[in-house]
This record gives structure tokens, C-alpha cells and sequence, in this order.
């Protein structure tokens, strides 16, 4: 997943068709936070990759251009920071429903 401005807006949008705008009442679009989870590890996952070709082909070829290899690489970095907040929150969130009385 390409980090840019662009995919930011549609990620901001996709979260405002599944939760519904004013009081957050969800909505039924087909796809579930597991879908979500799953796509989104999976888009980390390709841009990481992408960063780990590009960077392979700058060291090994020496022809690869640069301003790509870096593209790629805060591209690869910026997702993984992404995936980490993501885990962070999550295990929060259940920690905090953990910790509820019943």
C-alpha cells in the first residue's frame, strides 16, 4: 500500500461508510473488521515487499533508481508503522474489555 495523501482520504471514507457517520450506528457493507484487519496486513505485507525487491536490485544490480529504492522503502517503513499502531490498539482495546466487570 502506497502511503499518500490519496490513500489516506479513502481509507478515512471507507471507516465513514462502515460506521455509519453520527452515532457511529454500523452499517451492513459486506465486510467485517476481521476483512478489514486481514486487507490492510495484507497491503502491509505488499509494500514491504515491494521495499525489500527494491532495495535487492539497488545492491545487487547497482542500476536500480534511487529516488524509487527510497520511495520504497518509506513506503515499507511507513506500513509497518501502521501495522504496529494497529497491534498496539488492539491489544488495548482488549485489555480494557478484559478488565470490564460483567
Amino acid at each position: 500500500m502506497v502511503a499518500t495523501i490519496a490513500n489516506a482520504a479513502a481509507a478515512y471514507a471507507n471507516t465513514g461508510r462502515i460506521g455509519g457517520g453520527p452515532g457511529l450506528a454500523a452499517r451492513d457493507t459486506g465486510t467485517g473488521f476481521a476483512d478489514m484487519l486481514k486487507e490492510a496486513a495484507g497491503d502491509a505485507v505488499g509494500a514491504l515487499k515491494t521495499g525489500e525487491a527494491q532495495s535487492l536490485q539497488a545492491v545487487t544490480t547497482g542500476k536500480a533508481d534511487l529516488s524509487k529504492v527510497t520511495e520504497a522503502v518509506n513506503n515499507a517503513e511507513i506500513a509497518l508503522q501502521a501495522v504496529i499502531a494497529i497491534r498496539d490498539k488492539v491489544i488495548a482495546a482488549y485489555q480494557d474489555v478484559s478488565k470490564m466487570a460483567i
